[in-house]
């Protein structure tokens, strides 16, 4: 399986559409946290997530959210 961030930026007046987007959208990232740079004067959102492609990334995310979203992969690394 393979690990990718979602990195979803928005601009300030899209906030509510971007959070709106996700009623009625089943998706396994729902009802869970993310992090966000919204209340802190950001406007960005990010997940971490383990699916076999970046098209199954981008497929839990609504299409509002989804087309505003950069997808990607990562592996873990020890720092020495």
């Amino acid at each position: 399986m393979a690990k990718f961030i979602l990195h979803h930026t928005h601009e300030p007046e899209e906030c509510s559409a971007s959070f709106a987007a996700w009623n009625g959208f089943k998706s396994s990232l729902r009802h869970r946290a993310a992090a966000s740079t919204c209340l802190a004067g950001g406007h960005c959102l990010l997940w971490r997530v383990d699916v076999p492609t970046a098209e199954d990334a981008l497929a839990l995310l609504p299409l509002f959210v989804a087309a505003r979203t950069a997808v990607v992969e990562v592996r873990d690394v020890r720092i020495p």
